[in-house]
């Protein structure tokens, strides 16, 4: 009776053992699979990566070229808004010019009146007379 138990506990004992190698062996292979699509989606990420990377790097040139052109805008406009009022009495000397030496050729005489354009015009320029 012994040996019958022997043999049984045996028989059940090697039934367990291929029963684990079997769950082993599936376990290895899903481990394998698992390991090999993890590889993959890391390389795809990976790729993904220097893609997202170098297309940073494009946007990051490009924006600091916009920011330079503001910045040059910015610096245009002040001096526009800075030299503002010289430029509009400029303009206006040169208007009243202009009408002045259109009258002289239709005929009139504007010689006081020159002196004084002429007066304001250096004082614009900065000289004094």
């Amino acid at each position: 009776k012994e040996m019958q138990e022997a043999e049984v506990s045996e028989a059940d004992a090697q039934k367990d053992y291929e029963t684990m190698m079997q769950d082993a062996s599936a376990k290895r292979a899903a481990d394998s699979k698992s390991l090999t699509e993890k590889a993959s989606a890391k390389a795809t990420a990976e790729e993904n990566i220097q893609a997202e990377t170098e297309k940073k790097a494009g946007t990051t040139k490009e924006l600091m070229a916009t920011l330079e052109y503001i910045q040059s805008l910015h610096g245009e406009c002040d001096w526009l808004l800075q030299y503002y009022a010289a430029r509009k009495e400029a303009r206006a000397n040169e208007v009243e010019s202009l009408t002045n030496a259109k009258s002289v050729l239709s005929g009139a005489d504007f010689a006081f009146v020159q002196r004084r354009s002429a007066r304001r015009s250096s004082a614009f320029l900065g000289r004094e007379q």
